[in-house]
């Protein structure tokens, strides 16, 4: 009986050795935080910067500014890839203190958009868009998860105030 527990216990801190080594793997594969301003050279493909492309999903961000805890931008989209829509849920702000905020339309100025279907090579926006953060030292890093499939793509885009 108790070799069985013992097999049973060695078996399973085996299992989450592994589970924390894979997570570890994963977390290792994401981008490093890049400390510079924005810039038009961008590695994806895009100008002017910052911006990121997606498998031929672009976005691109401007304007950025801070008010008190709310950070503005403008972003605009355009659609050469498989994914059919833009929605606000697809983009989350992370700030300095590591906190993500979705976009907020309590702040006056503050717009949102709903689900937009479009593909083909069309555009939308340029949609001014607001999140509130709790620490509003700059860099912030915009959390962009444009709908490519269950496994694909997630982008992380430093941004600084213009």
């Amino acid at each position: 009986m108790a070799r069985r527990l013992l097999t049973f216990l060695a078996a399973l801190t085996g299992l989450i050795v592994a589970a924390l080594v894979a997570g570890g793997a994963y977390m290792a594969l994401k981008s490093p935080l890049t400390t510079k301003p924005n810039s038009d050279l961008q590695p994806d493909n895009c100008s002017p910067g910052p911006c990121a492309n997606v498998k031929g999903y672009t976005i691109w961000i401007s304007n950025v500014r801070v008010t008190n805890d709310v950070v503005r931008m403008t972003v605009k989209f355009q659609n050469s890839s498989d994914s059919t829509h833009v929605a606000p849920d697809d983009l989350q702000l992370i700030d300095a203190g590591r906190r993500s905020s979705i976009p907020i339309t309590d702040a006056a100025g503050c717009k949102s958009f709903t689900r937009y279907d479009f593909s083909g090579g069309q555009t939308f926006g340029p949609v001014d868009i607001c999140f509130r953060v709790s620490n509003a030292n700059p860099p912030f890093i915009l959390h962009w998860t444009p709908d490519e499939g269950a496994f694909c793509c997630e982008k992380d885009i430093t941004i600084w105030p213009t």
